[in-house]
C-alpha cells in the first residue's frame, strides 16, 4: 500500500513538471530532478546533471513539443525512494499528439522534497519503415 502523502507528493510533483513544460520552462524543469538526476531517453546517451537536462528538454521545445501530460498508473515506495510507473501523450503546437508512450520514474528525496532521479522512457507507436 501506497501512502496517500507520497502519491499526493509523486502527483504534484508531476502537476509542476508539466506546468513548466507547458510554459517552455527548460529551466524549471531541470529543477525539478535531484543534482545527480539522469534522462534515459530512447535512441540516445544517458543525460547526465541538471544542465543537461536543461539542455536537452530545451531542445525538445525547440523542435515544437508544447505539452506533456503524465498519468501515473502505479508508485511504489521505498524510505527514500520511490518509483513510478506511467504513461504519456507529447504534444506539439496546435495539440497535435507528437508522441505517446510509457515511462518509468526513480524519484528520490532530496532536500526534503521528491525529485526524479532517473527518468526513463519509451514510445508506443510502431516503428516507422525506412
Amino acid at each position: 500500500m501506497v501512502p496517500a502523502d507520497l502519491r499526493t507528493d509523486i502527483l504534484a510533483a508531476n502537476a509542476r513538471f508539466m506546468e513548466a513544460f507547458g510554459r517552455g520552462d527548460a529551466a524549471g524543469l531541470a529543477s525539478l530532478y535531484t543534482t545527480g538526476g539522469q534522462l534515459l531517453p530512447p535512441n540516445s546517451a544517458v543525460v547526465a546533471g541538471r544542465d543537461a537536462i536543461r539542455s536537452f528538454w530545451q531542445g525538445a521545445m525547440n523542435l515544437g513539443l508544447t505539452q506533456a501530460q503524465l498519468k501515473t498508473v502505479e508508485i511504489e515506495g521505498h524510505e527514500d525512494t520511490a518509483i513510478e510507473g506511467g504513461e504519456y501523450t507529447l504534444r506539439a503546437a496546435g495539440g497535435q499528439v507528437a508522441d505517446t508512450g510509457k515511462y518509468v520514474v526513480i524519484w528520490k528525496k532530496e532536500g526534503g522534497a521528491w525529485k526524479l532521479h532517473r527518468d526513463i522512457w519509451n514510445t508506443s507507436q510502431p516503428a516507422s519503415a525506412k
